[in-house]
């Protein structure tokens, strides 16, 4: 998610404490949080599909491999 639409959503909030919002600027702000909401997902996801983890027994399993998207060999 680009800095600007971070910076909008922070100045929205701001707003919103001090003198409050209009109703165009609340559905500004639940649409940049949506966005904001599923770019974090989008990364913790593929953070995650990056982590091997080692067994007991020493296999070493791929949490992607394991439960997110199958890579190809």
């Amino acid at each position: 998610m680009e800095v600007e639409k971070i910076d909008r959503i922070n100045a929205l909030a701001h707003k919103a404490k001090s003198v409050g919002l209009t109703e165009e600027e609340k559905k500004e702000r639940e649409l940049l949080r949506k966005e904001y909401i599923a770019s974090v997902r989008m990364n913790l996801r593929a953070q995650l599909d990056n982590v091997d983890v080692q067994q007991e027994d020493g296999t070493i399993i791929n949490l992607g491999e394991k439960y997110g998207i199958k890579k190809r060999h």
